[in-house]
């Protein structure tokens, strides 16, 4: 997901995609500690990044999450 495109969103769909985007890690993570294998072992960073952008652009535009 760039930049771009989570600027473009509102604020309600930036915090919905952010608690998504948490409780898919969860699910990964999960996953991971019971010995599951995953079939993109580069899912959880790239989740991890998106949840950073997200939370900076929130944070741009004045919210405290």
């Amino acid at each position: 997901m760039k930049m771009s495109e989570i600027r473009e969103m509102s604020r309600e769909d930036k915090l919905k995609k952010l608690i998504e985007l948490e409780n898919e890690l969860i699910r990964l993570r999960t996953m991971v500690r019971s010995g599951g294998a995953l079939e993109n072992p580069g899912a959880i960073r790239t989740i991890r990044q998106d949840i950073a952008r997200i939370k900076t652009a929130l944070r741009e535009e004045g919210y405290r999450t």
